[in-house]
């Protein structure tokens, strides 16, 4: 099985995306199952896993109503707050539905990334690590030191690193980011999406090599056994067709690596972390 591990959906009407403004008209529309269907099946991808590209409820709602009635999803990560106090009330509602397969916290839009390590929240977080439920991390290459602070606190974990933690691509910076991605990967239940990459890089003048170091640091850490293809469609047309999306990555992976590899990182590996 072939699965794209991390791509997005939107009705820009709905209003749930205030970061999607008429100023990015590559993303100012909507994008729904018909457009990303040839792109699958150019690529011989069986279908995909749809991840929260807004921070509400009613979005998550939306995008597992969207899957109900399309056979390609196999898999929708939502949106969860682990600071109300009705998060748990929240999951077990989402839970219910089939495609859930578990939600993202977005760290990212943290102007402080240490609020990870309130008690509140790492006690939440402790809760959802002992049934095991698949939970992604949206961070930045700079929030890596407050997330690695709480995986210590919650050490089993079953998480997914988001964009191989968005490390400064366009300015060519290396560390800390590499050896912050080493310790990472030293947490057995994280595993990484080699995704999001394009649009890290300078999006005009962007070349394939400019990738390479970062995957291939990225999938030597982790291993052929916890990484994940993910297209991050649409997002990446600020940067790349689809088709660009992967030939960058397949350009950068280890020499090494053969089919057995391959067939784990664009799909088997998606299907066991989320089961599918």
């Amino acid at each position: 099985m072939r699965i794209d591990a991390h791509q997005h959906y939107w009705k820009i009407s709905r209003g749930d995306y205030g970061w999607i403004t008429p100023d990015i008209p590559v993303l100012y529309r909507d994008f729904l199952p018909e457009h990303l269907a040839p792109h699958l099946r150019d690529h011989d991808i069986d279908g995909s896993v749809v991840v929260q590209a807004a921070p509400t409820l009613e979005e998550t709602d939306y995008i597992l109503t969207l899957a109900e009635a399309e056979p390609a999803i196999l898999g929708v990560v939502g949106w969860l707050d682990l600071f109300d106090p009705r998060h748990r009330e929240h999951f077990e509602s989402f839970r219910s539905r089939p495609k859930f397969v578990g939600f993202r916290i977005m760290i990212q839009e943290m102007p402080d990334a240490n609020r990870i390590l309130a008690p509140e929240f790492v006690n939440a977080l402790r809760g959802y690590a002992e049934e095991g439920v698949p939970i992604d991390l949206l961070v930045r290459s700079s929030q890596l030191e407050p997330t690695l602070n709480l995986l210590r606190q919650v050490p089993g974990l079953r998480a997914v690193i988001d964009h191989i933690a968005k490390p400064d691509i366009r300015s060519g910076v290396f560390t800390p980011w590499s050896e912050q991605i080493r310790e990472l990967a030293r947490f057995p239940g994280l595993f990484c999406k080699l995704s999001g990459m394009v649009t890290e890089a300078d999006p005009e003048r962007w070349r394939p090599e400019d990738f390479v170091p970062y995957v291939r640091l990225a999938a030597e850490a982790f291993g052929p056994d916890r990484v994940m293809f993910g297209s991050d469609w649409p997002v990446c047309l600020m940067a790349a067709e689809y088709d660009e999306a992967m030939d960058v990555l397949l350009r950068s992976l280890p020499d090494a690596w053969g089919e057995e590899e391959k067939a784990k990182l664009f799909g088997l590996n998606a299907k066991e972390f989320y089961r599918l």
